[in-house]
């Protein structure tokens, strides 16, 4: 994260589709600002994607002069004030200044309001209330922006109360430190979450799912995610014991491609039990249960082995469990030196060509229809793959022609 920089800002009002959309708010009285994530982002010089405003229209003036202005007018969360303006085909979200009536830590009562300051200090955390307005003029009414200088994740006011207010802002905390923050975690912040962490087993798995995926890939995870085991944070949102050593490796690899759901199975994936126990607490789509599952299997056949298996053994797993399965596993069972022959390893197994014959060709060659055809299929894969995986068809019908004459050989001594 790059140092903070005002000047940026110029660049963010100078985008055409915000000198509209502004122009279209800021008239009879009303006024708005860009706030939160997209005005911390680029006063540290990091890309800004979402763009949230704030303003003093009611929601329904708010579409009325965006459909008035040719741009789309879309309701999203209309209850609590959001209307989703697309402009260019980008969305950016507009909600009326709020205060909150009543909360229960899921979610909350909300009044329409005229008070920027008031609508800033009922966020979460200080780095996210910072405002813009089209003059350029930076609002700053709970000391985020020198937090965000001194790279420190802090909640507004008592971290307590900001808490008891939506408890998913546990976890919010922890993944706003692991992107944003710079050492230890804030001391009032940390023990206000463990305090609150009974608040962790109201919120929705789906939540709680979409937050963590999210503090995973971030640039600090591993230590962040120290900090929460030694907080005692962790094993309630897994169900388990941590890999975090096994993570750390992981997530400070040079050239990783990050998936949430690759590090969550460096973190919490041994046994296939495991990604069934992740499934049900995270509520995981059937994509990332797949994943875990496949990889959990690789741990499974790999581990515990005084040397690493050969590519022909691998190739074997990987016809019944997956390629990427498999190399999952490699990567996770990976220690130190030996880092680059496993890479080494997953190239020449993700050059295995496709295994080309079927159940037809089969018939083809005289087996007639019924278990028989599958038991040749997989005699001529285990054959092909002692072969060094020959490509081609050609060479791979050859290899079934001869499965299916053993099988035709042994056929009179069974029968017999």
């Amino acid at each position: 994260m790059t140092g903070v920089d005002r000047s940026r800002l110029a660049t963010l009002l100078a985008r055409a589709d915000i000198i509209a959309l502004l122009s279209v708010l800021n008239r009879d009285g009303d006024e708005a600002r860009i706030i939160g994530g997209a005005v911390r982002n680029a006063l540290i010089g990091e890309p800004v994607a979402d763009i949230d405003i704030a303003t003093t229209c009611l929601p329904d003036e708010t579409a009325r002069r965006a459909r008035d202005a040719g741009f789309k007018a879309v309701p999203t969360g209309i209850e609590h004030g959001t209307v989703t303006i697309v402009i260019g085909g980008l969305p950016f979200e507009v909600t009326t200044l709020r205060c909150d009536v009543e909360t229960d830590g899921r979610r909350a009562v909300v009044a329409f309001g005229r008070d920027f300051r008031e609508d800033a200090l009922r966020r979460d955390f200080t780095i996210n209330a910072l405002a813009l307005d089209g003059a350029g003029v930076l609002h700053d009414y709970a000391g985020g922006l020198a937090d965000l200088e001194a790279r420190r994740v802090r909640f507004i006011g008592a971290a307590g109360e900001r808490i008891a207010e939506d408890y998913l802002r546990i976890l919010r905390f922890f993944r706003f430190h692991a992107r944003y923050g710079a050492g230890e975690p804030d001391r009032a912040a940390l023990h206000a979450c463990i305090a609150g962490r009974a608040g962790l087993d109201g919120l929705s798995r789906e939540r709680v799912r979409a937050e963590f995926l999210k503090l995973l890939v971030a640039p600090r995870a591993a230590a962040t995610l120290r900090a929460m085991a030694g907080a005692g944070l962790l094993m309630p949102v897994l169900g388990g014991a941590p890999h975090l050593s096994r993570f750390a490796a992981i997530a400070d690899a040079r050239g990783e491609t990050v998936y949430p759901a690759f590090r969550l199975a460096a973190l919490a994936v041994s046994v296939r039990e495991d990604a069934l126990r992740l499934r049900e607490r995270l509520r995981l789509s059937n994509a990332e249960f797949e994943r875990l599952s496949g990889i959990a299997a690789a741990l499974e056949a790999l581990s515990g082995r005084e040397a690493r298996p050969g590519l022909a053994t691998l190739r074997r797993l990987a016809q019944r469990i997956g390629t990427d399965a498999v190399a999952g596993g490699l990567v996770l069972l990976g220690r130190g030196d030996a880092a680059a022959d496993i890479q080494a390893l997953i190239a020449e197994l993700a050059r295995t060509p496709p295994f080309l014959p079927t159940g037809r060709d089969v018939l083809a060659l005289g087996v007639g229809a019924g278990p028989k055809v599958g038991e040749v299929i997989e005699a001529a894969r285990a054959a092909w793959i002692d072969a060094g995986c020959p490509a081609g068809r050609e060479a791979q019908i050859a290899l079934l022609a001869e499965a299916v004459g053993r099988e035709a050989r042994r056929e009179p001594a069974r029968t017999s």
